[in-house]
């Protein structure tokens, strides 16, 4: 809907989410070593211990998100400029992050609370509730963008009140459901600081191997912005139709977290293995199958995002490459999320870190002041996924991450 608004729109959205992976830095700090001991908690049994952690880790996150949300409203602007955006997609994006940093208390909320339920072997709920928050997203975007039903037109800032709004029904649905007596968890208030130690020494290093894959990420990015605006604009379309392949590497890294941590925690390290075997190999049927259609219909996909054929044309040729690219994209979600769920943030930081500066932003940069076009940046990307796989995947098979002390 927001393609339909403009070329710099949906630019805007996109790079939006690259500082909302920078944002997501804060989150790994309670999420990741939340997940690890949660998961052990439960595996061991100990509910009341899990749920008195998740009402420690809300109130750091609804702390944590004030911070955030001061710096995000007062410096849009500035970001943008300094991803090297154009001047009428900084104009779009300001409008559109100052809206969504005035709901990021939720956002962090809804962050935890889907984690922790996940960690704790509970997904259908947060598959519910997250159905039902989509359309309410999906709604909210066709009033408010558009002005129906006697709201105004109010483009992309109509976009970003939908997906506040969003994650508003999300947090007052899992409060609710964590009120039940049948639930996986609950609010215990009880602060253990014992406990939100170990969280930080479990995340502080996924916290950093997500702060520098972030700013990775943003230098990618910006490298991809200097090939112009609808050159981004493809990428961030592509991007986005590649989510239908990550949600199933999305969804069995979770269940992988959740499987290994449990399994380790009842000190079954033989399940807790073969949990993140499982996990790979249904993510790796699931992945190449989307990866597939990807390559064989790649302008049909995108023409449901943009008109503008430059955009398209580069969009397209993204999601022919990354289509190459989804099993060894399966291999890294998955195990990277059992390592997490064994409490391994070292590894990962070691391996993520390393990959992607090595084999993705120094190459990609050397590659645009070469002249090379956009194809290329595109197919440096891909050859770094491959060699994260295969890093991944040699870890994982020495099995010396289930020795972690948690």
């Amino acid at each position: 809907m927001v393609g339909m608004v403009s070329v710099a729109a949906l630019a805007a959205v996109g790079m939006s989410m690259q500082f909302m992976m920078i944002i997501n830095v804060l989150m790994t700090l309670y999420v990741v070593g939340g997940n690890a001991l949660i998961s052990r908690f439960i595996g061991e049994g100990r509910k009341k211990r899990a749920s008195a952690l998740l009402y420690a880790l809300a109130i750091l996150a609804a702390i944590l998100s004030l911070f955030v949300s001061f710096g995000g409203y007062f410096g849009s602007e500035y970001i943008y400029s300094l991803m090297g955006a154009e001047a009428d997609v900084i104009h779009e994006g300001s409008l559109y992050f100052k809206i969504i940093s005035l709901g990021l208390v939720v956002i962090f909320i809804d962050t935890l609370l889907y984690n922790a339920l996940s960690a704790a072997g509970d997904t259908k709920n947060s598959l519910y509730i997250k159905l039902v928050s989509t359309a309410i997203n999906a709604f909210l975007n066709y009033i408010l963008i558009f002005g129906h039903f006697g709201f105004p037109a109010m483009g992309i800032e109509g976009a970003a009140y939908a997906t506040v709004f969003a994650y508003c029904f999300n947090v007052l649905a899992y409060y609710i459901l964590i009120k039940k007596p049948y639930s996986k968890l609950n609010f215990i208030p009880i602060i253990r600081v014992k406990d939100l130690i170990r969280v930080w020494h479990i995340g502080w290093s996924a916290a950093l191997d997500r702060g520098i894959s972030s700013i990775s990420f943003l230098l990618f990015v910006a490298i991809i912005a200097a090939y112009g605006t609808e050159a981004l604009a493809g990428y961030q379309v592509g991007l986005r139709i590649e989510g239908i392949a990550f949600m199933p590497g999305f969804g069995f890294a979770i269940a992988a977290t959740a499987l290994v941590g449990q399994s380790l925690g009842a000190k079954n390290r033989e399940r807790a293995y073969n949990m993140g075997i499982i996990s790979g190999r249904v993510a790796y049927i699931f992945m190449g199958s989307v990866g597939l259609f990807l390559i064989l219909f790649p302008e049909f996909l995108v023409g449901f995002f943009t008109e503008d054929k430059e955009t398209i044309a580069v969009a397209s040729y993204y999601l022919i490459l990354v289509g190459l690219a989804q099993i060894p994209l399966a291999i890294v979600f998955v195990y990277s999320g059992a390592l997490r769920g064994a409490g391994a943030t070292k590894i990962t930081l070691k391996i993520n870190v390393l990959s992607l500066w090595f084999f993705r932003v120094i190459p990609s940069y050397i590659a645009y002041k070469m002249g090379y076009g956009i194809i290329v940046i595109f197919i440096i990307m891909n050859i770094e996924t491959l060699i994260k796989g295969l890093l991944y995947a040699y870890v994982y098979k020495k099995r010396n991450w289930l020795e972690t002390k948690v």
